[in-house]
């Protein structure tokens, strides 16, 4: 049932630039306090969903052409709106639940943990201090990145696509491709990540098959409400947005 089920979403979102891993929900709770677990059991077939770099020709630019007038608050958020809730279509004889990156519970706590869902799939390699043995931090706050083998940093978690009545037990897991394995490279990379993201050198820390195009690069870096002209989207759409 899983391979049926993920072939169908390799049919569907492969073509617009999106990348879907499977895991069971017990994977993930295993590894997170009960504040974050999935409301679901062990069993439950679940698939993270990434964007990669392709995404944003394949599904974006031709979404907000035909969607231009609808567009009211983040158009990624809503491209990936949309082509997820159209994925729910495949499965007409199957439920279907949807969780967004950017969502948040009433605690303002996320809907659920992306990097750690990512690495339970085996999707992308979720690279924390733990990884580091001779940690040079001391007490300073570190943050915890994805790497993924053939992206490298340039990808993003989207979402997950969880199917509550399909049951997994026998679901072998693929731990994820330790693409960054030595001390110095871990150290680096967490390093660039947490005091020089900005400058997006962390998602070059291996060598990869595909990154963000320049115009792309230069959608993200631009501040949120002034992507709407870079897209050539209308200033009355742009006025709409809630920020």
């Amino acid at each position: 049932m899983e391979r049926r089920v993920a072939e169908r979403l390799r049919g569907a979102l492969g073509p617009l630039g999106f990348e879907a891993r499977a895991f069971k929900v017990g994977w993930y709770n295993a590894v997170l306090q009960p504040a974050f677990h999935l409301p679901y059991p062990d069993d439950t077939l679940a698939f993270v969903v990434l964007s990669t770099p392709s995404m944003f020709d394949k599904a974006l630019k031709p979404f907000v052409k035909k969607e231009r007038l609808k567009i009211i608050r983040d158009p990624v958020d809503q491209c990936v709106s949309h082509h997820l809730s159209c994925v729910k279509e495949k499965f007409p004889d199957q439920k279907v639940d949807i969780i967004f990156d950017y969502e948040i519970l009433p605690s303002r706590k996320p809907k659920f943990l992306a990097q750690t869902a990512a690495h339970v799939a085996g999707a992308a390699y979720y690279y924390q201090r733990k990884d580091v043995k001779l940690d040079p931090w001391g007490k300073k706050k570190i943050y915890g990145v994805c790497i993924h083998p053939k992206y490298g940093g340039w990808f993003a978690i989207r979402g997950l696509l969880l199917f509550p009545d399909i049951q997994v037990p026998f679901l072998e897991q693929s731990a994820p491709v330790d693409c960054v394995s030595t001390e110095e490279k871990r150290i680096e990379l967490l390093e660039l990540f947490n005091f020089h993201w900005q400058d997006g050198r962390y998602r070059d820390i291996i060598e990869v098959k595909e990154r963000y195009s320049e115009e792309q690069k230069a959608y993200f870096a631009t501040p949120p409400a002034e992507r709407f002209r870079l897209l050539g989207l209308t200033q009355e759409a742009q006025r709409s947005t809630v920020h």
